[in-house]
């Protein structure tokens, strides 16, 4: 039987449909976990089996997080990594993350879901790459399914120690052979090709200087032969360019190119340092970027020509990137970021608090290669954030609701709406006990840190 939900009375509703709509007194009628209709709240349905006055709230699609790792949430602030550039802060943290339980995997997915959820959020990528003491990928996606969030799992792995001329530890390292194995395996047992899919499976070495050229390749094939899409970092930072010349006398765009790292099913986080043929390559393939404003600050790896992206057709979407190179999950406040960084970087008119919204709604649907979340419009899945007006950070923003959201102090959702079921109501998350996570959260980051301490 099927169960009918209707939101009425939005201050604004912003659509982000073909047309990009912003309709006041707007509402939404959704049946199960697909939006049926999209207007004016006098042109809906009056009745449905719950009804949410959005009286005084914005109402929009959820954002989506393309770039994100979860666990690093439990080494957030660690005075071991709050300064340094890219590789330097990597070499700090291996040790610590080398220490990484299953416990400590699913309780920092659940963490950050949660933090991300609150801001806005409702469909995320993690990036899990690291895989000590037992665990597994799997870890993060059962997590993800009590929370309820929309999530694609990202594989990750490093083949390549300092041994053999990475930089990660050797120990942290994995045989290439056992992560296509295991790669395939969540594939098989995980992965949902289908329209509204919950759940997706994403093959995602790590990077250029922690994984073989054989493996970069290797998970090309295997990902295009399963039809998944594929994830990495690229150009993050001048030494990771050095690295790439070094050691492959390549740009970062020429090795992706020549790994078959390119085209619609692939997204690279950063690319901060990407040239202009790199640009050139990623428009005319559909290679997408997931641009992480805070953490490029953060670890001084410059500031993405996201302006420039953006004209010359490259999909652009937001990534919060993970807690420890950003201290922060706030979805909304990272879409504020990105419209501030480039204004810094290419003048006042790089950005607009609309384009910025339009790059973490439509810009990441496209980078994860989906045509069903990012937009309110009939046949879309039903994720859709409210953000209550009444803020003392509002006061006096009213002229531009929208713009306030982007330009004023960040705040969190009233309601956060995933595949039709509503995950936070009234400010709260409803699908975990947030008080009991952070405490153990709290208690399981003292672990990590102290079992690094006694190495």
């Amino acid at each position: 039987m099927s169960k009918t939900l209707l939101i009425k009375n939005a201050h604004v509703l912003v659509t982000m449909d073909k047309d990009r709509r912003e309709i006041a007194d707007g509402g939404v009628f959704i049946r199960d976990n697909v939006i049926e209709q999209v207007g004016t709240t006098d042109s809906l349905p009056p009745v449905a089996d719950e009804v949410i006055d959005a009286r005084g709230h914005v109402v929009m699609p959820g954002l989506i997080n393309t770039h994100h790792h979860m666990y690093q949430s439990l080494t957030r602030v660690i005075p071991a990594a709050q300064n340094g550039e890219l590789f330097n802060w990597l070499q700090n943290l291996y040790p610590i993350w080398a220490n990484l339980t299953p416990e400590m995997v699913s309780v920092s997915t659940q963490t950050a879901m949660t933090e991300l959820l609150l801001s806005g959020c409702t469909t995320t990528s993690d990036h899990l790459y690291i895989y000590p003491n037992g665990c597994r990928l799997d870890h993060s996606i059962e997590a993800a399914h009590q929370i309820g969030m929309r999530f694609h799992a990202a594989r990750g792995s490093m083949s390549v120690g300092e041994s053999k001329g990475g930089l990660p530890p050797d120990r942290v390292v994995e045989e290439e052979d056992a992560i296509l194995r295991d790669t395939q395996r969540l594939i098989e047992t995980w992965h949902d090709p289908s329209r509204h899919a919950m759940q997706r499976i994403v093959v995602a070495p790590c990077s250029p200087f922690s994984v073989s050229r054989d493996l970069m390749r290797e998970s090309a094939t295997l990902a295009r032969h399963f039809g998944v899409s594929l994830h990495t970092h690229l150009a993050e930072s001048v030494t990771d360019i050095d690295y790439s010349r070094e050691k492959f006398n390549m740009t970062p765009a020429q090795y992706a190119e020549d790994c078959g790292w390119i085209g619609h099913d692939v997204w690279h986080a950063h690319c901060v340092q990407l040239d202009d043929d790199g640009i050139r390559v990623f428009a005319h393939s559909g290679t997408g970027i997931a641009h992480c404003p805070c953490s490029n600050m953060r670890l001084a790896s410059g500031i993405a020509p996201v302006r420039k992206m953006i004209d010359a057709g490259v999909p652009v979407g937001l990534g919060v990137d993970g807690s420890a190179s950003n201290d922060s999950g706030h979805m909304l406040g990272e879409v504020r970021q990105a419209m501030l960084l480039q204004r810094v970087g290419y003048g006042p008119d790089a950005m607009t608090a609309r384009q910025a919204l339009e790059i973490a709604t439509l810009g990441g649907a496209k980078v994860l290669n989906r045509d069903d979340i990012g937009a309110l419009a009939p046949g879309m899945s039903a994720d859709i954030v409210l953000f209550d007006l009444n803020h003392i950070g509002f006061a006096g923003a009213l002229h531009d609701p929208v713009a306030a959201l982007v330009f004023s102090t960040p705040v969190n959702v009233a309601y956060s709406i995933v595949n039709g079921r509503v995950i936070v109501r009234e400010g709260r998350c409803t699908t975990v006990e947030t008080e009991p996570l952070i405490a153990t959260h709290q208690k399981l980051a003292l672990q990590l840190a102290e079992s690094a301490r006694r190495m």
